[in-house]
């Protein structure tokens, strides 16, 4: 007799419209197979031997749901990634933003950085506005993601010696401390930044951003999922303001109110209200 399937259609499609409904996530036939092995892994870890004993669990289990959702992410990121981004961050949206400085008038820039993964994107972030920042201006991160374990690891701030390749040497000798096997960020950019679980299909609550990242994320979105996305970040951010997504993400033919902006560094959309 053939051995049953450890995931059939039916399995899947039951699984797929529960992940998009929840999170906004779009699994298709093509990546199926990545569904299915990582939630081979997760069974393995939870001691269940079946995918429809443990799809009844996350749906009445919202915290084993948001741990599955987890499992089922793909956090890859690194410090300083797409260099052009933090270029154009530096040397013309700052600029944008706190051209008032001339005339004497202060303030603090707000950023998001919105699936901030484990945390190199946000601690980037910092140390590039601790350097360039006018004196008289402050600046607060908040870095936000869908992956409980991954916050744990950017909360904690400790990376290893693998994980620092493309920090340049007079920021790692500034904003880290050599430890055992790694690096630990210091607690002066640490406290820059606060750390929140959300989920980008709810409102965040936020308001009033100057600048949103959101780069590899909307990727893993159908149309739909990706346009809410999208206008909930315009809800989000301030009169001015400019928005980065990654390099392979577009808004092109995407119902949004945001203008497409092309710098000497990168490209990048602004709100201009």
């Amino acid at each position: 007799m053939a051995e049953a399937a450890f995931f059939t259609d039916a399995d899947f499609e039951q699984y797929r419209a529960l992940i998009y409904a929840e999170s906004g996530i779009t699994f298709t036939p093509t990546n199926r197979s990545i569904l299915e092995s990582r939630l081979k892994e997760r069974l393995r870890e939870k001691g269940v031997d079946s995918v429809k004993t443990y799809l009844a669990e996350i749906t009445k289990n919202k915290e084993e749901l948001k741990g599955f959702l987890d499992s089922i992410t793909t956090n890859l990121t690194r410090f300083f990634r797409n260099q052009a981004h933090f270029d154009a961050l530096e040397k013309f949206v700052i600029p944008e933003i706190t051209n008032n400085i001339k005339k004497g008038i202060s303030g603090t820039l707000k950023i998001w950085s919105a699936g901030c993964s484990t945390g190199e994107e946000p601690y980037t972030i910092a140390m590039l506005l601790n350097e360039i920042m006018p004196p008289t201006w402050k600046f607060e991160i908040v870095a936000s993601d869908i992956s409980l374990k991954c916050l744990m690891t950017a909360k904690e701030g400790f990376y290893s010696d693998s994980k620092i390749v493309g920090i340049p040497d007079n920021y790692l000798k500034k904003y880290f401390d050599k430890v055992d096997g790694g690096y630990k960020i210091h607690a002066d950019i640490h406290s820059k930044i606060r750390f929140d679980y959300h989920n980008l299909k709810n409102d965040s609550g936020l308001r009033g951003m100057d600048v949103v990242f959101c780069r590899n994320v909307i990727i893993y979105f159908d149309e739909v999922a990706q346009a809410a996305v999208i206008n909930r970040f315009w809800d989000s951010m301030a009169g001015k303001s400019f928005l980065f997504i990654g390099h392979s993400e577009s808004l092109f033919g995407m119902d949004t109110k945001f203008e497409f902006l092309k710098t000497e560094w990168a490209t990048l959309y602004r709100k201009f209200t």
